[in-house]
């Protein structure tokens, strides 16, 4: 396992797709509103229900946008959609791809958690997310 798999799985708890997911959205708003924390705002769709909401861990490692500078915000809506913006009015809205939820959802088990974690860091933006 690399070096920042290992990172996710110490912060999270364990290796999960779903923070994989969040580390992976978190690398994108940094490309495309800079990697500064204290000018960006995250808000997740997620809610706060496993495993959907595990990646909010996955956000707040990769974009630095955290609960504790009050620069990440939940909304109880069970969507895997990040939106983000910056202090310069540059928004940016990044959404898992229905069918990737849905393999996701339907195969992952404890016994192959940790391969789907890694085959969904392999996978580039595009096979991902919806990015608007």
């Amino acid at each position: 396992m690399n070096k920042t798999l290992k990172k996710i799985e110490q912060f999270h708890g364990h290796l999960g797709p779903y923070a994989v997911i969040g580390y992976r959205m978190g690398l994108i708003a940094n490309k495309k509103l800079g990697s500064d924390p204290f000018i960006k705002k995250a808000v997740m769709w997620t809610g706060n229900t496993p495993p959907i909401s595990c990646i909010i861990d996955g956000v707040q490692i990769s974009s630095g946008c955290t609960y504790g500078k009050g620069n990440i915000s939940v909304k109880n809506k069970g969507i895997a959609k990040a939106e983000f913006s910056n202090d310069n009015g540059k928004h940016l809205e990044i959404i898992l791809k229905t069918e990737i939820r849905k393999e996701i959802d339907t195969n992952v088990n404890k016994k192959n958690m940790i391969d789907y974690s890694e085959k969904m860091f392999e996978k580039s933006d595009e096979e991902l997310f919806k990015i608007l």
